[in-house]
């Protein structure tokens, strides 16, 4: 079965990129290049996949509708 999950990607002040799977609980990854992070986010995603399918939980599908980056002054 084939499952398809947004994922958030953002980068640190150290320059470390981090993955984050918003439908999947705790779900995340970091590598030093985005080559390595995508290596690495499917790895992660099946882990907790199988996580989710131990606890005999459904698998969250989510719909991907937009990104936005807000900047608050405060």
């Amino acid at each position: 079965m084939s499952y398809n999950f947004p994922v958030i990607i953002t980068q640190d002040k150290s320059g470390m990129y981090i993955a984050h799977v918003p439908s999947l609980r705790g779900c995340h990854t970091q590598a030093k290049s985005l080559a390595t992070l995508h290596k690495r986010l499917p790895e992660a995603i099946e882990l907790c996949l199988e996580v989710e399918k131990s606890k005999k939980q459904p698998i969250p599908q989510t719909k991907f509708i937009s990104l936005e980056q807000i900047e608050v002054d405060i």
